[in-house]
């Protein structure tokens, strides 16, 4: 048995039946719908399709980042137990949760002196940051240790490659990322503008494409431009969606489609309510692995 565990955050919009399947703890973040609190637990608290039709109905949503002693409280059994900890954030270009942990990395290193407590900061978010947590996972399978599997995060997270497709530029324009002006003109042109963290973990607009239809088409071809091996690519692939399912579904038989030799079905899932507080409904994301770093 692994004598260290990993454990992430809700904001890797994992299903879940995946965690209870690989036992993978994980903090919540909280969000607030017109400012009533709520923990951002997979949709216990509120289900995915009510949170997006009050966005659609114009509530106001914004969110809260774990706290340190909250890590702390998540972790603190794992290291009574004896075992060591990889804990991975989301981004730190779009959160301070990172900070949060490396405190609670500090306040358990004291208190545990003879356990390893590991902070990856995964410079992504949504199914990106999933299916680094994912891979984390399969490499600890196959038995690499807690020190070479963190050097192995720190080297590979920024070939992780994460295309969103966001079809509805009026909560970017809400939360600062887009103009109203801008956004007043997407909107009316159909624009679905392709969105890419970058090397310092935040999100920049790499492209903006006229119709949904032509945006999916538009991360497929990205897909097949810098997917490891092209499209022999043999990883796992995962995609999340804001309410907008069969896009998602669309997306993905297109991937197996071009990508047959994938390591199993495309894993589709929802973004989660903080992810999507910022997105909106009508988002989807697309991850993957390549053989080339994030520029």
């Amino acid at each position: 048995m692994s004598n260290y565990i990993i454990s992430c955050c809700s904001t890797a919009d994992l299903n879940q039946s995946y965690y209870d399947e690989n036992q993978v703890p994980f903090a919540c973040f909280q969000f607030f719908v017109d400012d009533v609190m709520y923990e951002d637990n997979i949709g216990k608290s509120m289900d995915f399709a009510t949170f997006y039709q009050k966005m659609r109905d114009g509530a106001m949503t914004r969110t809260s980042q774990v706290n340190a002693e909250s890590y702390v409280e998540m972790l603190r059994p794992y290291l009574e137990q004896g075992k060591d900890v990889i804990h991975i954030t989301l981004s730190s270009g779009i959160s301070g949760t990172y900070n949060s942990a490396c405190i609670a990395q500090d306040m358990l290193s004291e208190e545990f002196p003879d356990r390893t407590v590991y902070v990856i900061d995964s410079l992504t978010g949504s199914v990106g940051y999933g299916l680094l947590v994912d891979t984390a996972l399969a490499k600890q399978r196959e038995g690499m240790d807690i020190h070479t599997l963190n050097q192995w995060l720190l080297d590979n997270r920024l070939k992780l490659k994460l295309w969103l497709m966001v079809s509805d530029l009026t909560y970017l324009v809400r939360g600062g990322r887009v103009s109203k002006a801008s956004g007043a003109i997407g909107n009316l042109l159909n624009i679905c503008p392709l969105i890419e963290f970058d090397t310092e973990g935040k999100l920049n607009v790499r492209e903006k494409v006229r119709t949904k239809k032509k945006a999916l088409k538009t991360q497929l071809e990205r897909m097949k431009a810098n997917a490891s091996g092209g499209t022999e690519y043999n990883g796992r692939c995962f995609i999340s969606h804001s309410d907008c399912l069969e896009d998602a579904k669309t997306l993905a038989a297109m991937v197996e489609e071009a990508f047959p030799n994938l390591d199993g079905p495309v894993e589709i899932s929802n973004i989660g309510t903080v992810i999507g507080s910022h997105t909106g409904p009508g988002a989807v994301v697309l991850t993957y692995w390549s053989d080339e770093l994030t520029e």
